[in-house]
C-alpha cells in the first residue's frame, strides 16, 4: 500500500514527462539497452524519480546482460513492493515503489549471490544520486 496519500499521488501524476508517466503508472516498460543508467558505474543511491523514495544502492547494482539497470538487493525491503503479473504466458513478479506505487520493473530469481535474484528496473523511473566524491 502506497504511503502518500491518492491526492499526493495525482500531484506526482501531473509533474511526469508522458514516458515515465506510461513506465510508472501504465506498467510500461522502456526499449533495452536505451537507457543511460545502464551503463552508469559511480557510486551512490537509486531514488524513485516519482517520489524520491530511496530504492537501491549503486554497490547492488551489476551488469546482468538484459539492457536494463539490474540490481541484485534493494536498498530496503520495505522500500519495494511486489505483485504477480500475468501479462506474459508465464507469471512474473513486478517491483513497485512502495511509497508511491510507480512500477519498477521485475524482479527474477536469476541473479548473483548472496541474494539470487535480479531487480531488473526501467531507468526511466529512476533518479540516480552520485556519491558526495563522485559527483
Amino acid at each position: 500500500m502506497p504511503k502518500l496519500t491518492d491526492s499526493e499521488i495525482e500531484t506526482l501524476k501531473a509533474q511526469l514527462d508522458p514516458l515515465t508517466y506510461a513506465i510508472a503508472f501504465e506498467e510500461g516498460t522502456e526499449h533495452a539497452f536505451t537507457h543511460p543508467l545502464n551503463l552508469e558505474k559511480r557510486s551512490g543511491q537509486y531514488h524513485c524519480k516519482v517520489c524520491g523514495e530511496h530504492l537501491f544502492e549503486a554497490d547492488h547494482k551489476y551488469e546482468s546482460g538484459s539492457g536494463w539497470p539490474s540490481f541484485f538487493d534493494a536498498a530496503d525491503k520495505q522500500a519495494v513492493d511486489t505483485k504477480t503479473d500475468y501479462k506474459l504466458i508465464a507469471p512474473r513478479t513486478e517491483i513497485h515503489c512502495a511509497n508511491c506505487g510507480a512500477h519498477l520493473g521485475h524482479v527474477f530469481p536469476d541473479g548473483p549471490e548472496p541474494t539470487g535474484l535480479r531487480y531488473c528496473t526501467n531507468g526511466t523511473v529512476l533518479d540516480f544520486r552520485p556519491a558526495e566524491d563522485e559527483s
